[in-house]
């Protein structure tokens, strides 16, 4: 069949035609994606997927997998978040074994226990060991002065150390009479007299939580164990196995301290330590610093020593039925008004003549912990690190 001429040429021009709209709508999208982006998104909200109804099933896959990854986050969510979780996929970290649990316990009465209570929460949150410099200071010069002791430090807010140590850490390892070891208070506290008190939550009503959970451990680990209970911000000068096995220091002629106590596992020291936990119950103070720490063995103290006189008992166990009191000149040689004066580079001699005998120094971190020194600082304090804990003064780095 002949097909005519006109036909051919008809159809050759709307093929060409066809070619050219083609090539145009193709470029036409190449120039603008935004709009053909534009054009599916409203194509899309315009058809929203139908929601199932409760208990319903998914009818296609990726509504499935998307409703499943959805309830594993919330899952996720719903459990304890810890707060150095994005910190522990960047520094491998280790758990500090719980003190409860661990197998070398403390001995009953031959053992120094000091408190970190940074970073406590009542729900317990993973949280790393941070030691500064002078706390890292107190501990050592334990161990180093008492080598026939074992040094317990309980972390209420860490859970885990670095897995290749800080400096410091490293510098505390090089005793083998320290342990760092976690506590959880709720179990901690279990079996003792203020365990359910805690139980009514009076304590995290707090305006000074740290402070006031490190009054509470201090009583409940003497009252556990028995021994020698020390702050974080002293310095020890002397061996303090031969101390008496019950005392506390007065830090004037009206108040006795609670930075430096000893007790015994039983009898005198175990009596003082369940009137410090019977009394800290009965008086506790949400809005007042003191009232739970010094306050506790102040008032425990007169009563066992029955006056309301402390400068009348200082030095006097008699007095106090076997509950030695000492004087400021023990471990409060330099009184918190005159806190500067470790600090002073004009104040060191006169400084270190009046601390000369005094088995334990303190430093008050409460009004100190914000002077920066530095460790080429010519003054008391960096003398008696120098001395009383030279790996973690050597491991300070610029400041101390």
């Amino acid at each position: 069949m002949k097909v005519s001429r006109t036909l051919i040429v008809v159809g050759s021009l709307l093929l060409i035609i066809s070619i050219v709209l083609t090539y145009k709508w193709i470029a036409y999208n190449h120039a603008h994606p935004k709009e053909q982006t534009e054009l599916t998104n409203s194509t899309k909200k315009a058809n929203p997927l139908r929601k199932n109804p409760i208990g319903g099933k998914a009818k296609n896959k990726n509504h499935v997998q998307n409703s499943l990854a959805k309830k594993a986050a919330k899952s996720v969510a719903n459990q304890p978040k810890f707060k150095s979780d994005k910190l522990f996929k960047r520094i491998p970290v280790i758990p500090l074994l719980d003190v409860l649990k661990a197998k070398k316990q403390p001995s009953r009465g031959q053992s120094i226990f000091f408190h970190e209570t940074t970073n406590f929460r009542r729900i317990e949150k993973n949280a790393v060991v941070q030691l500064t410099a002078r706390e890292a200071c107190a501990i050592e010069s334990a161990a180093l002065h008492n080598p026939g002791l074992t040094v317990f430090v309980l972390f209420a807010g860490a859970t885990h150390r670095p897995l290749s140590e800080d400096p410091l850490i490293r510098a505390l390892h090089n005793y083998k009479n320290i342990r760092l070891r976690h506590l959880n208070l709720w179990r901690y506290a279990a079996g003792t007299p203020i365990a359910k008190w805690l139980k009514s939550g009076k304590l995290f009503k707090s305006k000074f939580l740290f402070p006031h959970v490190s009054d509470l451990l201090r009583y409940v680990t003497l009252y556990k164990y028995g021994g020698l209970y020390l702050d974080l911000d002293v310095v020890v000068q002397q061996n303090l196995e031969k101390l008496p096995p019950n005392f506390s220091g007065a830090e004037s002629n009206i108040s006795v301290a609670c930075g430096v106590m000893k007790m015994s596992p039983g009898g005198l020291g175990h009596k003082i330590a369940t009137m410090c936990l019977r009394d800290l119950e009965a008086n506790y103070n949400a809005n007042k610093w003191g009232t739970n720490g010094p306050g506790v063995i102040t008032r425990v103290a007169k009563k066992q020593c029955n006056t309301e006189n402390i400068k009348s008992v200082i030095n006097n166990p008699k007095r106090c039925n076997g509950f030695k009191i000492f004087d400021a000149n023990a471990f409060y040689a330099i009184s918190w008004r005159q806190w500067k004066d470790f600090f002073e580079p004009n104040r060191l001699n006169v400084t270190m003549k009046r601390i000369s005998k005094s088995p334990v120094i303190h430093v008050w971190n409460k009004f100190s912990k914000g002077w920066k020194l530095k460790t080429k600082a010519n003054c008391a304090y960096t003398k008696l690190a120098k001395t009383h804990c030279p790996r973690s003064f050597a491991a300070a780095g610029e400041y101390f």
